[in-house]
């Protein structure tokens, strides 16, 4: 408990000194991005009112270009959630140089997304929040997927949306000492 606080301390007395001082390398406060975890205001937004500025992407020349494109592609391919992994990888590695900084920006959103919360987005069972819905990155990968998912699985396999997407592979015991639902 004791390190606890003391690390707390530690994080207090850095976010006061970035707050005061101005020609510190580290991004002032009000710049920070912030993500609330439990709210029901649009999840990503920035301290300063703009939601572009908080990210700082720089494209200026080809090594930063190099390491941005570098640095996403291993974020979706390494999300440790095979399915987000394949599709996200895949997407990313063939897009990514084709992108400016607006779809950047708007990838990196989709990739701060929780993965079970994006599967369900992109697979259609649940319905994305509207913020998430107008991200063009997240509206080209939902079409991709359910393109996919029309034309090569059939509707009885996949959940009803709404319902678990995961099924166990005992469901066919549905005797007495079967299980309710999944694999028990």
């Amino acid at each position: 408990m004791a390190s606890f606080g003391r690390a707390l301390s530690v994080v207090r007395r850095i976010v006061n000194s970035t707050a005061v001082t101005s020609h510190s390398s580290i991004a002032p406060a009000a710049e920070i991005l912030i993500r609330p975890q439990y709210s029901l205001v649009p999840r990503y937004y920035s301290a300063s009112g703009g939601d572009t500025g908080s990210l700082n992407i720089d494209l200026s020349n080809e090594e930063n270009k190099r390491r941005v494109f570098n640095r996403l592609v291993y974020r979706s391919k390494q999300r440790g959630f095979l399915e987000l992994d394949l599709v996200l990888g895949k997407w990313v590695e063939e897009n990514v140089h084709s992108m400016d900084e607006k779809g950047i920006t708007a990838l990196v959103h989709v990739l701060d997304l929780e993965n079970p919360d994006l599967w369900k987005w992109l697979t259609g069972q649940e319905q994305p929040p509207e913020t998430v819905s107008k991200n063009p990155v997240f509206s080209t990968l939902h079409n991709k997927v359910m393109n996919n998912l029309n034309s090569h699985a059939a509707p009885e396999t996949r959940a009803i949306p709404g319902q678990p997407w995961v099924r166990g592979w005992d469901d066919i015991k549905k005797g007495r000492d079967g299980p309710i639902a999944g694999n028990q």
